[in-house]
């Protein structure tokens, strides 16, 4: 049995649609719902059971294991880069992660995580998911040093050659409806455009990027996903990989590749980035991927104007969730 924590949420839900379109149905969905239309992910989707991720946690606590779990991937956690509540985050993105990893390794269950490219902070230590670097990073951000503590604890406790940590880039894609202000820009943008024709995209205020060439690794959900199950099958292949395209572009390659989708003129209006955010913001990501290309992955990944087409045309048009695609 594969275990899918946050199997409801954005990246989640996406793993398990690509799980069931390789006839694997033998899973268990461990996430909150709440009150939103998260549970909208769910729909066509093939798995034997979803549990509350309390409700989880307390079976591992127990050591009670109804279903032998093969595998778990870990992808549940507060993804907000804007969450203030740092102890909320110690205990859902640290705390939580500590146990089931503890679990996996108690039972030698393969153990794959989500841990995040905020990691490395502004990047002046470079994006290269070495493991021996991982001291220098510095987060810019509570989400972004949750992840990391993780990555630490792992490399710490020596179990870096026994599970695989995601350092996920900019996803972006179908099924992130229900995430409200940390939907991608993609999405955002969507319906900018829809309402009102034109895009608004936060001014550069360092002098050596210009206004909507900040760049940013984005990567199609569809590429994060084949990445993710490949390690699956490859129960030699561990530590921390990143997961992205291996090339940065501008906000404006982006938007421009949604206005084309769309089939409507490129039109930006510049607006002053909030202060709050100005000495936290990454003016640049670019994920090295030599790494996960040498342990065998050598799919190739879309760029904006594939992933966004695809996105824009089959999806956002349709107002389609990946389980009711008929792609």
């Amino acid at each position: 049995m594969i275990v899918v924590t946050g199997g409801a949420g954005f990246i989640g839900s996406a793993v398990v649609w690509r799980l069931n379109q390789l006839g694997v149905d033998r899973i268990v969905i461990v996430d909150e719902l709440g009150k939103d239309d998260k549970w909208m992910n769910l729909n066509g989707l093939k798995y034997s059971d979803f549990l509350h991720k309390d409700d989880f946690m307390g079976m591992i606590l127990k050591k009670n294991e109804p279903f032998k779990i093969t595998t778990i991937i870990h992808l549940g956690a507060c993804s907000s880069t804007t969450e203030k509540d740092a102890d909320y985050l110690m205990d859902n993105n640290y705390h939580y992660s500590q146990e089931l990893a503890k679990f996996c390794l108690e039972n030698g269950t393969r153990f794959i995580y989500a841990s995040s490219a905020a990691t490395y902070g502004d990047g002046t230590n470079g994006y290269y998911d070495n493991e021996s670097k991982l001291d220098t990073l510095r987060p810019l951000n509570m989400y972004g040093y949750s992840k990391h503590l993780f990555d630490t604890w792992i490399k710490r406790n020596g179990l870096m050659n026994k599970v695989v940590g995601l350092k996920y880039f900019n996803v972006y894609g179908p099924n992130e409806y229900h995430k409200e202000d940390m939907r991608s820009v993609v999405h955002k943008a969507f319906e900018q455009v829809r309402d009102h024709g034109k895009v608004r995209l936060f001014k550069s205020y360092r002098k050596d990027y210009k206004d909507g060439e900040q760049k940013r690794d984005f990567v199609y959900v569809k590429d994060a996903v084949d990445m993710t199950i490949y390690f699956l099958d490859q129960p030699d292949k561990n530590g921390i990989y990143n997961i992205g395209t291996g090339k940065a572009q501008t906000w404006i390659e982006l938007v421009t590749a949604l206005f084309n989708a769309v089939g409507k003129p490129v039109n930006i209006e510049f607006v002053d980035m909030p202060e709050d955010i100005r000495d936290k913001y990454q003016y640049f990501t670019e994920a090295d991927l030599q790494k996960i290309r040498n342990a065998g992955y050598d799919k190739p990944t879309m760029n904006v104007s594939e992933g966004v087409a695809d996105y824009v045309k089959k999806y956002l048009l349709k107002d389609a969730y990946l389980g009711l695609s008929k792609d």
